[in-house]
């Protein structure tokens, strides 16, 4: 249906969240030109397709199930359920502000000069935050903006500000084949992060456009369990990995950008004078930075056994075929 506008979210075994966000939903003022609810399950094993159902009566849902691990292939996947000129994403835990879906579909009505569109992810803690949760940079931890982001076109240097929990894309982009990586994002275990900056990094480099709507606002649930060091540390591995996967294009040797060579020493040095020094701060932060850099590594190590490795297939395919 043209001009209607989808509302397009991946979930696992997040059935007690699901509950509680789902209400928010039925809560949302109406876009004029109507919205749809398409959630992909993605091979969970809790509760989550009882929730979906008990909410079938009251909001516009169709659902679907992907078996295939991973966000971006149950994202593609659901890109089939979409409808309208506007397909918005979102996560399973987070709860939209009731004018969301009014504010992006007038951003888009209003400025057909672009194709994507990012609103405003704001903290909703499960409990309150520790005291050092200051020590980081919580948009790269928790993605979520600070009060004082822009409203207005978003640099192509500064994509990575949009995030997967609130950003919109006209959907003609997908039907002319855009999809998702599914090499890139959450898949169980670890991964390198940047599931939605990838496919706007690249919708970018083709000429599309990105605005960013400050008055589309959603609340991302920052669980509990998040509010830990040993967490937030991993977290920073993750990372580092996306960053190198979205901007790979560096010097390197053997596959390894050469600023590692001379970054991750200076942090393990900082590391250690913070330490000795019985600077709490100084050290976390600069074990954060050290993780950050040993996800880059990793992931320009494994980018590089998957280079080799098609590399000796193919030379592997050429002697079979002699």
């Amino acid at each position: 249906m043209k001009d209607m506008l989808t509302v397009l979210l991946a979930t696992r075994n997040r059935a007690r969240i699901l509950a509680d966000v789902l209400p928010a939903y039925c809560n949302l003022q109406l876009p004029s030109s109507g919205w749809k609810l398409a959630i992909v399950d993605n091979g969970s094993t809790d509760q989550t397709s009882q929730v979906l159902s008990s909410f079938a009566d009251r909001l516009p849902l169709y659902s679907i199930y992907e078996s295939k691990p991973g966000k971006n292939n149950a994202l593609n996947k659901g890109l089939a359920l979409v409808e309208g000129d506007l397909t918005v994403f979102t996560d399973d835990d987070v709860f939209p502000h009731a004018d969301w879906l009014v504010q992006l579909q007038k951003a888009a009505d209003t400025q057909p000069a672009y194709s994507i569109f990012g609103g405003m992810v704001v903290p909703r803690w499960e409990v309150h935050p520790p005291p050092w949760i200051t020590w980081i940079e919580l948009g790269p931890v928790f993605a979520i903006h600070p009060p004082s982001v822009f409203q207005g076109e978003i640099s192509r240097e500064s994509l990575t500000m949009l995030y997967g929990a609130n950003v919109a894309i006209r959907s003609n982009i997908f039907r002319s084949g855009a999809r998702f990586d599914p090499s890139i994002g959450p898949r169980g275990g670890t991964y390198p992060m940047g599931s939605e900056s990838d496919l706007i990094m690249r919708l970018s480099r083709q000429g599309h456009r990105a605005l960013f709507v400050k008055d589309a606002i959603v609340e991302h649930l920052i669980e509990e369990k998040h509010l830990s060091k040993a967490w937030i540390l991993q977290r920073a591995i993750r990372c580092g990995r996306g960053r190198h996967r979205l901007a790979p294009d560096v010097k390197s040797w053997m596959g390894i950008p050469l600023h590692l060579f001379r970054d991750i020493p200076k942090e393990a040095l900082l590391m250690g004078a913070a330490l000795v020094s019985f600077r709490k701060e100084a050290f976390f932060r600069a074990r954060w930075r050290f993780n950050l850099l040993r996800g880059q590594a990793l992931e320009a190590l494994i980018l590089a056994g998957e280079r080799h490795l098609a590399e000796a297939l193919r030379f592997r395919r050429q002697l079979i075929q002699r």
